[in-house]
């Protein structure tokens, strides 16, 4: 068992939680307790998407997983920062302003290409040894610096037309388009004029590389758009080469395992690395590549490789010069 199995986390699930669950179905199924399970990026328990789970030798990428660019589709609602930045923390700071679409869509270009953000307070970044998360519970002032990070891209998502709009709500966030603004309670305070007809919440899709924050990125936004917000749905969609289309439930998880027949669903080692080209190799570069030695005089681009005798995979390798060293060496036998 070596390879990839690809899980659309669920809600409320933590990352080590999908890495527990498949190593559970492994031993559940007879397929051996000794069989190394890591995941490829952390997805924080109110997250849910593709979380991809290593089995095997697929282990040894996990750390070029975690270094992938991701996509998320994420809902930020305005009105409310909280102290985790999503739904799960208490308000902190309050805000009547909502922001148009126009306004939204004017700010956006402004969250794209490389940016500076300051981490959650409430994320496993460390302080002085101790988890960020950890000392914000304890009630202590968490102060992290900015980190540079880059979004590819940051766009509104289609099934976000029309979403949050007060012309379009019917007590439920979304309904009926062209209906008039609810009644203001007789004496209550005039909204600022971006909160009468602005958008309670809204869908964006960002394409991000690692370290990236949404909840991070949620926060600046709206307050680019002069008010506050958190973070209400997050959903990975991508990570590196994988996508919901491969993703499985815990269900069809338990189910396949039960049936011991989790090779129909395990990607190969190669599917992590799709963004690399194969070397092919013969049997006397293989066993030289096994054993750690470096092959001369090979005519190949400087780069990485996905070395191959036949179709079994031997090593990550990088070519230099002509010169191929192993970066992962894989034991498949």
């Amino acid at each position: 068992m070596h390879g990839w199995i690809i899980l659309d986390k669920p809600l409320g699930l933590g990352s080590t939680q999908g890495v527990s669950a498949v190593k559970r179905v492994l031993r559940q199924g007879g397929y051996g307790k000794g069989i190394k399970v890591g995941h490829g990026g952390t997805l924080d328990p109110l997250a849910t998407g593709v979380l991809p789970i290593a089995v095997g030798e697929a282990t040894k990428l996990a750390g070029r997983m975690l270094d992938s660019d991701k996509v998320y589709d994420f809902t930020i609602r305005f009105g409310a920062q909280t102290s985790t930045l999503d739904a799960e923390g208490e308000v902190v700071a309050e805000s009547d302003v909502r922001p148009t679409r126009a306004a939204l869509e004017a700010v956006l270009p402004r969250f794209t290409g490389p940016i500076e953000q300051v981490p959650p307070a409430y994320s496993a970044l460390k302080v002085d040894g101790e988890r960020a998360y950890d000392l914000a519970r304890a009630g202590e002032e968490v102060v992290l610096a900015s980190r540079s990070v880059t979004i590819h891209s940051l766009q509104s998502s289609p099934s976000s037309l029309g979403e949050g709009d007060h012309r379009a709500s019917d007590g439920g966030g979304a309904g009926r388009t062209g209906d008039a603004p609810p009644p203001r309670p007789a004496g209550a305070v005039p909204l600022p004029e971006q909160a009468q007809g602005g958008l309670e919440d809204i869908t964006l899709t960002a394409h991000v590389s690692k370290g990236t924050y949404i909840r991070s990125l949620a926060r600046d936004i709206a307050l680019a758009l002069g008010t506050v917000g958190h973070v209400t749905m997050l959903r990975r969609i991508k990570a590196g080469p994988f996508t919901l289309a491969s993703a499985i439930s815990l269900d069809k998880l338990n189910e396949m395992g039960q049936a011991r027949g989790l090779e129909e669903i395990l990607l190969p080692l190669r599917a992590g690395l799709d963004d690399i080209p194969a070397l092919a190799l013969d049997p006397d570069q293989a066993g030289a590549l096994r054993q750690g030695r470096v092959l001369v005089g090979i005519a190949a681009d400087d780069g990485q490789y996905f070395a191959m005798l036949g179709d079994r995979p031997v090593a990550l390798v990088e070519a230099l010069d002509g010169d191929v060293r192993v970066v992962r060496g894989f034991n498949l036998d």
